[in-house]
């Protein structure tokens, strides 16, 4: 290599138990989303938003049951109660909903976000859907609409350098919360 220097190779083996100034975040239920089968585009069986209803609210994480469509929780949230409001047609764009559908979304949208106000006083909100594998839906074929509660500094390192997300709560007790102070109809 002529007149370059070489710096020697630290062997890597004699890192391990170095301390980094980094915590650790353990979160191995994320491999499920990030190694497991991704959902089948066909309604029934292999769709989770055609699964969910299903069952019953606890096992399927519904939070609220409508006449068109319901409420779910997000297997894999952005943060906590993120949830998603799914009709339980199998369409997969906003234009395939009928006008009652569009109507009872739109309602359980409103409610959701006043229910989450009251549950976990969030200082803002995400809502937004995803049309299309291209646009970033990872159920393509069955439309849902994603309400993420957002607070001022819930933002950190973590989702940026470790494509993690720490959460405060778990999924069934955030259910159970946003179901019990769901109003009733």
């Amino acid at each position: 290599m002529g007149d370059r220097h070489e710096l020697p190779v630290e062997d890597e083996r004699s890192f391990a138990g170095v301390p980094d100034g980094f915590d650790r975040l353990w979160t191995p239920h994320r491999m499920a989303y990030v190694t497991g089968e991704r959902p089948s585009e066909e309604a029934g069986d292999g769709c989770p938003f055609c699964v969910a209803p299903d069952k019953d609210d606890a096992e399927g994480l519904v939070v609220h049951r409508g006449k068109t469509g319901f409420v779910v929780m997000n297997l894999f949230p952005y943060n906590a109660g993120h949830v998603l409001v799914c009709p339980y047609r199998h369409v997969s764009l906003y234009i395939d909903l009928t006008d009652e559908e569009t109507a009872e979304f739109t309602a359980m949208t409103k409610t959701v976000i006043r229910t989450l106000q009251e549950t976990s006083q969030p200082h803002g909100f995400n809502i937004g859907m995803n049309q299309g594998a291209v646009a970033g839906a990872g159920v393509a074929a069955h439309l849902h609409q994603h309400v993420i509660p957002r607070w001022g500094g819930d933002m950190n390192f973590l989702p940026i350098i470790a494509q993690t997300k720490a959460l405060p709560i778990l999924l069934e007790d955030a259910r159970a919360a946003l179901a019990a102070a769901w109003p009733s109809d």
